[in-house]
């Protein structure tokens, strides 16, 4: 055990790139041997790259774009779907390692930051899924670096410029990849005030500072201007719907009932231990970054910006949305970013905790690496084991190739010309996850034809544009009697619902209705409402 410890102590960078690679290959086999079929929301992120845009009405494009260039590599697969993530998250991790360990002289911190990146929940997720928050997380951990660069003085104690034209950069594609990325010019403004505090701030950081994030947000932000204005700001109307700064949501200032659920969301994304290791390395880095004497050398200024740094980048972000969650429904994944810094921040408290040598925290130190591979290993191998279905973690992304293929086997034997047969859905995940999973990935249609939000589909042309006269397959989730008045409307006949119980490993899966629908009259509902 020593002899290992003192391995890392003298080739860190080796067992970084052994983490780095061996993590990369565990996600690389995990995605291309098909162990889960994509999340409905990563379908319909592919099904935007067949209609390459400035942006799109829920996110930004720039998801869409890397989607383009793997799936142009790896082919329309589940592979090419998500290559961006697993190599995103290789990237990210590449980052970590050289802020901390060369940027911050701090390399067996930087090993414990990939480790407790590598285990929590919401990474390991992140690593796989091919989602926003993967390009976000990377040009984040890319920014907050640039941002301690610019604060380190040159020579003359004047603030560096390369290291803002870069922030401009990474600052701008961060917005491509979420609108949240504007938070960061929040916490950037608070690091600044603690640069002056700490009477550390070098001439012109401020200047550079805001010019770098003003230009990121000129290149961020334009494309999305251009496409919402031609749109009727639709897609930032969505934004503050789902924020709760309009609408129904709007209304209700202050509720209790999403604050447990939100916060047992924390606790299961980061885990538990890793959560309170956050917090543990929080308050040390507070009380590092407050101190009042001043510093004794250039080596205490570092290690009071980095404490300020990361204090700034976690507390305020989990707390802000955890304050937020009074008012509106919080997404698990809002909080993404602020574990970025977290990661760091506990990989700073569990370094501490195995350097003490001693107390009752020291001898339970082995325990937590120890649950969290375990964790690890359970989310890659979840979906081998016979768990019942309402346990599986992995239950949401099962039976849709098996959906396919009855779907396409009704379009052959069920209707008189199956070349002149659509596929339709009311929900846009539904709509996505048919388009990807039906063979020969048809174009599919997301009817207006009940209650729902607005979303990407509705801003495409209808099958009433050259489909008229065509049958349709209707797809619903879960089993249903029958189908809304609107979809009757559409078609001359609706035939009774045809019920799907698919399985998975020999145990039942998802559930879904079909409907066969013959004579498409043109007919196709649009609907103008507050619901974005």
């Amino acid at each position: 055990m020593r002899t290992l410890r003192q391995s890392f102590e003298q080739r860190p960078g080796l067992w970084a790139a052994v983490l780095i690679l061996t993590t990369f290959a565990v996600r690389l086999l995990y995605v291309g041997t098909g162990q889960i079929t994509l999340v409905q929301d990563e379908a319909q992120y592919w099904d935007w790259t067949r209609h390459l845009q400035l942006t799109y009405y829920s996110k930004g494009p720039l998801i869409a774009w890397i989607i383009h260039i793997w799936t142009s590599v790896f082919g329309d697969t589940e592979l090419g779907v998500r290559f961006g993530s697993i190599f995103g998250s290789l990237l990210t991790q590449v980052v970590l390692y050289l802020g901390v360990a060369k940027l911050w002289n701090k390399p067996r911190v930087a090993l414990w930051t990939l480790f407790i990146f590598n285990t929590t929940a919401i990474f390991s997720g992140l690593s796989i899924l091919m989602t926003t928050d993967n390009p976000f997380m990377l040009t984040w951990a890319c920014s907050l670096f640039l941002l301690y660069l610019g604060s380190r003085p040159q020579s003359d104690g004047q603030a560096p410029l390369l290291p803002f034209v870069l922030l401009s950069l990474t600052f701008g594609v961060g917005v491509l990849a979420k609108y949240t990325m504007l938070g960061f010019i929040g916490l950037a403004g608070m690091y600044w005030l603690a640069l002056l505090y700490q009477r550390s701030c070098p001439r012109g950081f401020f200047l550079r500072l805001a010019g770098a994030l003003a230009f990121g947000l000129f290149l961020g932000f334009l494309p999305t201007l251009i496409w919402n204005m031609q749109n009727n700001f639709v897609g930032y109307k969505h934004v503050f719907y789902l924020i709760g700064a309009a609408g129904k949501q709007a209304q209700d200032f202050f509720q209790l009932k999403r604050v447990p659920e939100h916060l047992l969301a924390q606790i299961g994304l980061a885990l538990p231990w890793w959560l309170a290791f956050m917090f543990v390395g929080s308050w040390q880095a507070l009380r590092t970054a407050a101190r009042r004497r001043p510093p004794r050398d250039q080596r205490e200024i570092a290690e009071r910006n980095q404490a300020a740094l990361l204090f700034i980048f976690f507390v305020p972000v989990w707390l802000f949305f955890f304050l937020w969650s009074f008012h509106a429904k919080i997404m698990p994944n809002w909080t993404t970013v602020s574990y970025v810094a977290g990661c760091i921040l506990a990989a700073f408290a569990v370094d501490r905790l195995f350097t003490s040598g001693a107390g009752r925290w020291f001898r339970l130190r082995r325990v937590w690496p120890g649950l969290a591979l375990f964790v690890f290993l359970l989310m890659h191998t979840a979906q081998l084991l016979p768990l019942p279905f309402a346990m599986d973690p992995t239950r949401r992304v099962k039976g849709w190739r098996e959906l396919g293929q009855v779907i396409e086997q009704h379009r052959l034997e069920s209707f008189a010309n199956p070349d002149q047969v659509f596929i339709m859905s009311n929900l846009y995940d539904m709509t996505a996850a048919l388009a990807f999973y039906v063979p020969g990935q048809p174009r599919t249609y997301c009817g207006w034809v009940d209650s729902r939000r607005m979303n990407q589909y509705d801003l495409w042309p209808g099958p009433d544009q050259g489909k008229v006269g065509w049958d349709a397959i209707y797809v619903n989730k879960r089993f249903e009697d029958g189908v809304s008045n609107d979809t009757k409307k559409m078609f001359e006949q609706v035939s009774d619902p045809i019920y799907i119980q698919t399985t998975y490993n020999g145990q039942p899966a998802r559930t879904f209705t079909i409907f066969l629908c013959k004579g498409y009259n043109g007919y196709w509902p649009k609907r103008h409402n507050n619901k974005f």
